[in-house]
């Protein structure tokens, strides 16, 4: 279960890095880019320590499963973005994936 902290963490860097990517328009601005640099690297390291224990395929579905939506969160809320009806309905779909995945897979280990 420690292993899930680990991801989570890591996808929360990762959203963090990506929203800062927009942020900072072209990598323009400095403190954006900064925060880029080092978002990323600690997602990816703290995602590295996850995959030794948890299944690869299963960790990195949930990795991207979940930082799409809180990206698309980021994007409606701070950024004054808006969806579609189907990027409203792809999203729906990924998180019964992500759903799916958590409470029906056996493929998860630890």
């Amino acid at each position: 279960m420690k292993y899930y902290i680990f991801l989570i963490i890591a996808i929360f860097f990762e959203v963090i890095a990506t929203s800062a990517v927009k942020a900072s328009d072209g990598f323009t601005k400095l403190w954006p880019s900064i925060i880029v640099v080092i978002g990323y690297g600690t997602a990816l390291y703290l995602f590295s320590i996850c995959i030794r224990y948890l299944n690869f395929g299963i960790a990195n579905a949930l990795w991207a499963g979940i930082g799409i939506i809180l990206v698309v969160f980021s994007s409606l809320f701070v950024f004054k973005q808006h969806l579609d009806t189907a990027a409203i309905i792809g999203i729906i779909f990924i998180i019964i994936g992500v759903i799916i995945i958590n409470v029906f897979s056996k493929t998860v280990v630890e």
